[in-house]
């Protein structure tokens, strides 16, 4: 049979990270394992994050499309079937911050399911500068994480206090004794930063196994009481959506944002990885992305998080212009010195002036103002 890990965790608390590092040391022991993410969501942001794990050992499937939950539970169903008969030593699988964990053993105590895949572990991760105050039914799926994991992880201990660490881990029991369970003696607790999987750290995982809770589950949970919004293609600029992202979070007329997440294009060609939560923001170079930001949290107002963004468009708009203005200047003054008439947005090579200026659209009047600048500044 297959072993098959869950990996769970509330919105932000470090699931991705913390899977590439358990993934790598499954990989260097040598099993092949396939991983499935398995999100509500359009666009599959963290399946993007995992590509750098892709090769011989490892295997990526996803599961996306912002469909009913039900509906959702029968894609997972389907893929958990064709990944059964791939041979992986072990499957992994990600799923949602907002995940309800009874679909995970209810799916896989279905049949063919049940004769192809052991449920190995299951690990709950939680960021250890947890907010002191959650809504309800993010109470709820904090609690329902944890009563039925076999270990818990505390993510960011790097850059979290010792009272943090331990306000986390009381806001854990709290919620798990509203839910009607206590914290179990032989469930671990381990502390985990940037740094690799210390070897015991890896060892008491893999062997954490899991808990089958019991509880009731209240009445909100059985709806979608999270939600998510998608903006694709805005071709924003990093620093100014990092500080309109900053002050959504803490502008209550958005809703209760709980995390953006997605990437940005530099006017280079290359990509960022944003994700933002109320403790942090963080921005970190990536191979490959997709022009696409993604807001989740309860009770969001799009439009006025629309406006946001519109709001930097805007402004974008205007730099542009003054930005053309300069070049536009600059590059008559060359004209004059040449005594040469040059096309602002054509393609133009001038060996005797020193220089080459390519400006198609808007993207690139910022590198023609550049160019003319430096032209100009060297008397070219």
């Amino acid at each position: 049979m297959v072993k098959i890990d869950l990996i769970t965790g509330f919105l932000g608390s470090g699931k991705t990270t913390f899977l590439k590092k358990y993934a790598k040391r499954l990989m260097e022991q040598g099993q092949n394992i396939g991983i499935l993410e398995n999100d509500f969501g359009a666009v599959n942001v963290d399946m993007m994050l995992l590509q750098e794990l892709e090769g011989e050992q490892c295997e990526l499937e996803m599961i996306s499309g912002g469909c009913d939950p039900e509906t959702h539970r029968r894609r997972f169903r389907t893929k958990l079937i064709a990944m059964g008969m791939c041979g992986y030593d072990r499957v992994l699988v990600e799923p949602s911050g907002i995940y309800d964990m009874d679909e995970f053993f209810d799916v896989l105590h279905e049949e063919p399911l049940d004769q192809w895949y052991e449920i190995g572990n299951v690990i709950a991760v939680v960021d250890a500068r947890l907010e002191d105050t959650l809504s309800p039914e993010a109470e709820y799926l904090l609690a329902s994480q944890a009563a039925n994991a076999g270990c818990m992880i505390l993510s960011k201990c790097d850059t979290a206090t010792e009272e943090q660490r331990q306000n986390t881990i009381a806001h854990l029991k709290r919620s798990l004794a509203a839910l009607g369970c206590k914290q179990r003696a032989d469930q671990k607790i381990l502390c985990e930063g940037a740094e690799p999987l210390p070897d015991q750290d890896f060892a008491e995982i893999l062997s954490c196994g899991y808990h089958i809770a019991s509880y009731e589950k209240p009445d909100f949970a059985k709806g979608q009481a999270f939600e998510s919004l998608y903006f694709l293609d805005m071709h924003l600029e990093g620093d100014a959506v990092t500080a309109a992202v900053k002050k959504m979070l803490r502008d209550p007329s958005c809703g209760h944002i709980f995390r953006v997440k997605g990437f940005l294009q530099n006017p280079d060609g290359t990509w960022l990885e944003i994700n933002a939560t109320q403790q942090e923001i963080t921005r970190k170079p990536i191979a490959n992305g997709q022009d696409v930001l993604i807001v989740i949290g309860e009770n969001l107002v799009e439009d006025t998080i629309r406006a946001y963004w519109k709001g930097l468009r805007q402004t974008m708009i205007y730099v542009m212009m003054a930005l053309y203005q300069e070049a536009h200047g600059l590059i008559r003054e060359l004209e004059l010195k040449k005594n040469t008439a040059y096309a602002p947005f054509e393609v133009f090579d001038n060996e005797s002036a020193g220089i080459r200026l390519v400006v198609t659209g808007v993207g690139e009047i910022a590198a023609a103002a550049a160019t003319a600048a430096v032209c100009a500044r060297d008397g070219a």
